[in-house]
Order: C-alpha cells, then sequence, then structure tokens
C-alpha cells in the first residue's frame, strides 16, 4: 500500500498554535462513553487513510498495528511479519496473522478503545493514552531513547517563540516538544505548531516551511546530515512499547502468546548476528518506502546503528527496565496530566495494572512450546 503526504505550503502569517493543514488532518482525538475515539473529518465523505484497511471489532485475523517510518520500532514489527512460526501458529487457531501501516501512533489509540486493532507498537504519550483509559496492557519494550527538537540556525529552545514548528499530535515527540517549550518557560500557544508527518519533516525544514519540528529516528539524523545548519536544541527521553488490546488477550490467550513469542524471538534473532539485523533494517526499508512513496532516506548500516543503540543494546529488552524513583511512564503521566493533554477520567491505577501484565513472563517459562529460541524468516 502506498500513501502519498500533503506537500506543506508555505504559511503567510499563521496565528501562533494554530496552522491551515490542522483544519484538514484528523489528528484531535476525542474521549467517548466507551474510551478513545478518532474524531470526524472536517469535509463530509473524507476518509483516514487507515479506515481502507477495513478493521472491525473482534475480526477473525490478529490486527497488528506497525509504524514503518520509525526506528526501530519499524525495524521490529518487519521481523514480526516475515515470522513463518508466528504465521503457522496463528493460521492453526485460524486466526491469520495482518499486519497494518501506521502513519503515527496515535492513529491506533481510537484502533485499539473499540477493539479493531487486537496489538500495537506505540510512542509512550499513544500508550499512556490507550493505558490510562484501561483498554491496553503494556507488553514490553520496543524503543529506549530520546526524540529532539531540531531547528535550523537556532541554538535554543527560547528562540523558538512565534516559530513554526513541526510536530505530530499525541506522539512521543509531542511529548518531548511540550518538554522543550516548558524548560524555556514557553507554551504551545507561543509558537506555530505545524501537523506533519515524520517522513516530511526533514524536507519542510530544508525547505524553510518550518523553523525547527519534534521526532524521532530516523528524522533527526536525516536533518542533521543533510544540513550543518541544523542543531538538536533539546532531548526527551523516550521510549516505544508493544501493547495488546485487554479483551483480545481475554477472548484468544493462545493467540495472544504466540504475538508475544514472535515480538522476543524478533529481538533476539537481530542479536544473534550481524547478517540478521541487516536483514531486518532491509525489510524495514522497504516497508518505510511502500507506506511514504520515498527512497529510503537512510542507509542500512545507519538503521542498524539506530535499532543496536535504541533497543538491542539495552541489556533487560524486551522486559521493561526498572528505573529508580517513579515507575516508568509515571513522570509522563503527571506532566501530560498537569498540561490537560490527558483525556477525562485517565487514572493513574489503569496504566500500573497496564505495566503488569505478565504474558513475556509466561511465555518465557515455556521457551520449547513457544520456540523462542527458534527462528523461521521468510526472507
Amino acid at each position: 500500500m502506498q500513501t502519498t503526504s500533503p506537500t506543506v505550503q508555505r504559511p503567510p502569517r499563521p496565528t501562533p498554535g494554530w496552522h491551515p493543514a490542522a483544519a484538514r488532518r484528523c489528528a484531535r482525538l476525542l474521549l467517548a462513553a466507551a474510551g478513545l475515539v478518532a474524531c470526524l473529518p472536517s469535509s463530509a465523505g473524507a476518509e483516514d487513510y487507515f479506515d481502507r484497511y477495513g478493521l472491525s471489532p473482534a475480526s477473525p485475523s490478529v490486527d497488528v498495528g506497525v509504524q514503518p517510518l520509525g526506528y526501530p520500532s519499524g525495524v521490529i514489527s518487519a521481523v514480526m511479519s516475515h515470522d513463518r512460526l508466528l504465521k503457522k501458529a496463528l493460521a492453526d487457531l485460524k486466526q491469520p496473522f495482518k499486519a497494518h501501516p501506521f502513519r503515527r501512533g496515535a492513529d491506533m489509540v481510537a484502533l485499539l478503545g473499540d477493539h479493531r486493532l487486537d496489538a500495537g507498537l506505540l510512542g509512550d504519550m499513544p500508550t499512556l493514552l490507550a493505558a490510562a483509559t484501561g483498554s491496553v496492557w503494556i507488553v514490553g519494550l520496543v524503543k529506549q531513547t530520546s526524540t529532539a527538537i531540531i531547528a535550523k540556525g537556532h541554538t535554543q529552545v527560547a528562540s523558538l517563540a512565534g516559530k513554526r514548528i513541526g510536530y505530530i499530535e499525541t506522539s512521543s515527540a509531542h511529548h518531548t516538544l511540550l518538554q522543550g517549550l516548558s524548560s524555556a518557560g514557553l507554551s504551545a500557544h507561543q509558537a506555530t505548531l505545524v501537523p506533519l508527518s515524520i517522513d516530511d519533516m526533514p524536507d519542510a525544514l530544508e525547505r524553510g516551511d518550518i523553523e525547527a519540528f519534534a521526532g524521532w529516528e530516523p528524522a533527526p539524523s536525516i536533518a542533521l546530515k543533510r544540513n550543518s545548519q541544523n542543531h538538536i536544541v533539546f532531548r526527551g527521553l523516550s521510549t516505544d512499547y508493544f501493547v495488546m488490546d485487554r479483551a483480545f488477550v481475554k477472548r484468544a490467550p493462545e493467540a495472544a502468546q504466540h504475538l508475544v513469542a514472535a515480538y522476543l524471538r524478533a529481538i533476539e534473532w537481530m542479536r544473534r548476528s550481524q547478517l540478521n539485523i541487516e536483514k531486518a533494517a532491509a525489510w524495514a526499508t522497504a516497508d518505510a518506502s511502500a507506506l511514504s512513496g520515498k527512497p529510503a532516506s537512510l542507509t542500512v548500516p545507519q538503521i542498524v546503528s539506530i535499532t543496536r543503540r535504541e533497543i538491542l543494546d539495552i541489556p533487560s529488552a524486551p522486559a521493561i527496565p526498572a528505573s529508580p524513583g517513579l515507575p516508568p511512564l509515571k513522570n509522563e503521566f503527571q506532566f501530560l496530566s498537569k498540561l490537560g493533554k490527558l483525556p477525562a477520567g485517565a487514572q493513574w491505577e489503569h496504566v500500573e495494572t497496564a505495566l503488569s501484565y505478565d504474558g513475556l513472563a509466561r511465555v518465557m517459562a515455556e521457551p520449547r512450546k513457544y520456540q523462542i529460541a527458534t527462528f523461521d524468516y521468510e526472507n
């Protein structure tokens, strides 16, 4: 499947905190009685790209949302999508595996909430949105790194007041942007926030459509490589997670366990050899190009380097590392709650419960049954 991102036109003098493109993009999430649902498109008859996937609640297939445009998330999902053992196990259960590409994790939140997606690989902010309303289990770690604010010709966050900043609403990079602005005593209303796809950000910065952007890999690496005037002005801690819909786990516990096993295998297989991780990076490159319609901006060695640094070299991964002080995601929850970025009724207790999921440990306790040390991947 191939989609094309809209080209960002240089705005005349937009009102700070808003951009005309925002009216055309269904980027806002609203709270409904049953959980988070996507807002209606701004023009009658408009369709979100993922509506074409035909997802429906409790379908026979195991529907997994993936993000090919981000690394290492897109690398892990590419390996899982080539896993013959996973596909055979789910086919035997008459629950075929299907991976669906998304441009951003926030687009998956409503689909997890209404059970159209069974699992997904999400950044920390979408994970919090899903977990805080009690709709998902948090299985394990997909990435631990930092997202960054990249600016052209500016070296301090404070200098971005009144500037146009590219961002992805309700993403881990959005969280970093809010943190960065707050650290300089600024609010989001003191800048012009421009909704963009992650793969559009380096080009928009180069053209001068924006003066800065907040994004995750590979966008920062691409921008820094492209122009010596581009600088990192702020870094924020960032994590991605593999999550599963609680209703799916309850309805199909064995399918859920096989999905966890494939996630474990993907990370272990890449750790086994350089050849494996290079093959995974090549698969991920193909997935990203299919979604964006653009050639790869990073080489396989560059993608390998990101993947090693942000997941494979973390000793505890895929288990979520224990940290001193507050539990995982607690800082983010408190910060976003203070800014009013979490839905009404969001509770930390729901997130804490989501983090207590023991599916990873149960699969690891039965390595022979779930074949976590056996590897069979399609070319």
